[in-house]
């Protein structure tokens, strides 16, 4: 196959693989990249293979940056774009299930792509286009099947991740799993548990972000991989019930887990939090579901929020909370709830008319604790439209808390 119409960053980096063939090396184009492309999908990072070993490469390139020279890998940086360049290798010795224990530098193509995680991967690609399948992938391409390269054991023994990466990529690219890597997978499921959560949670965000999404958490409890995941073992019946939901899709990172502690029927914060940090998310992701949260029970019981809620989640996590909420029947359109938002007199505890130091220089309240609670009944009666937000109404009104909390 050759394609004949490349991509506009397979262009820009085609003088990188003309440098190192003139040197008289071989490079080719690697990695997702290739398979996107192929598939008529976008293309991110270009990645290049080469025969040159690192040392060799770095003598072609005024700047380069060994970003991972222990595994073959250097950054040639060219016209402000970097393109990762890695010596073609073998690898032995997975002790960790995680990463090899030796590294080998070849000047085989096949040796290296024989590596590979799965036949759709292993694909490389001159700089002319024209693509190099040593191991049937174009035909598993075709044909939507993920096919392991070689013996699917021995892969997933080299990096137990792969495993998650199938699932994930039953998912985004709607493939089948072929059955003897389904079979190894189910096999070496426990593996997972040598893997950081960090590397799972990645690809656990990007199944549930896929196109397929059902797809990929079919293959996850066919396999029995959900069962060493994160708080994930006893949850094959809500797994059953998210896939029995009409088509759905989600569409960030913040949805993808609001969706999972909904479906969970977690029942208060402190769940939500002992999850969350349990998959090492981050703290911001923790109060951005916990807050999408409280909203989702809102709209739950009573259908819509009050401007107090609304004002309290903030549009962000208002935003998933609907989308969430919409993917499990009680939901309201988009656009009215941004409209009831930005209905609110403010959005913003900064936009309140009066602060602290006004209700200070009033004489109203000296610093202390009475002084912040005084300034978030203001907040909540301008919120809910009790007072307009403007300076002389607000004193007044602080002036008159102050004077019942002094009685």
């Amino acid at each position: 196959m050759i394609l004949n119409s490349l991509p506009t960053e397979f262009q820009q980096a085609k003088p990188i693989i003309d440098t190192i063939e003139a040197a008289g090396y071989e490079a080719y184009f690697v990695g997702g990249s290739v398979r996107d492309t192929i598939l008529g999908k976008p293309i991110h990072d270009v990645d290049i293979a080469t025969s040159a070993f690192p040392a060799e490469v770095k003598g072609l390139f005024k700047r380069t940056v060994d970003t991972g020279i222990e595994h073959g890998t250097v950054m040639i940086l060219d016209h402000g774009q970097g393109y990762e360049t890695t010596t073609f290798r073998t690898e032995s010795g997975y002790q960790d299930f995680r990463r090899p224990d030796q590294v080998t530098f070849v000047r085989s193509l096949k040796e290296d792509l024989k590596r590979r995680d799965f036949t759709i991967n292993a694909l490389a690609m001159r700089a002319n286009g024209e693509v190099i399948d040593l191991f049937d992938g174009l035909q598993d391409m075709d044909a939507g099947v993920l096919r392991a390269v070689g013996v699917a054991e021995d892969r997933f023994h080299e990096d137990a991740l792969r495993m998650m990466r199938a699932v994930r990529f039953a998912s985004q690219l709607g493939f089948t799993i072929e059955s003897e890597t389904a079979q190894a997978i189910t096999d070496n499921a426990a593996l997972l548990t040598k893997i950081a959560v960090e590397r799972t949670r990645v690809e656990w965000e990007k199944l549930l972000m896929g196109h397929d999404p059902v797809r990929g958490l079919q293959s996850l409890v066919a396999t029995e991989l959900y069962r060493y995941m994160p708080h994930m073992a006893d949850q094959k019946a809500m797994l059953q019930t998210i896939m029995a939901l009409p088509a759905w899709q989600l569409p960030t990172i913040n949805s993808t887990w609001t969706f999972l502690v909904w479906a969970m029927d977690l029942q208060d914060s402190t769940d939500i939090r002992s999850l969350l940090k349990d998959w090492k998310t981050s703290n911001e992701l923790i109060d951005h579901v916990t807050a999408a949260w409280k909203a989702l029970n809102a709209l739950k019981q009573r259908g819509q929020l009050t401007a107090s809620e609304l004002f309290d989640t903030g549009l962000p996590a208002l935003t998933t909370a609907n989308t969430v909420a919409n993917l499990f029947g009680f939901g309201q359109a988009q656009a009215d709830m941004d409209a009831a938002y930005a209905a609110l007199p403010i959005q913003d505890k900064h936009a309140l008319a009066v602060n602290g130091g006004d209700l200070i220089k009033q004489q109203i309240v000296t610093p202390g604790p009475q002084m912040g609670q005084i300034l978030q009944q203001l907040l909540t009666a301008v919120v809910t439209g009790q007072v307009k937000n403007e300076v002389p109404a607000l004193t007044e009104l602080a002036r008159m808390i102050a004077d019942t909390k002094n009685d």
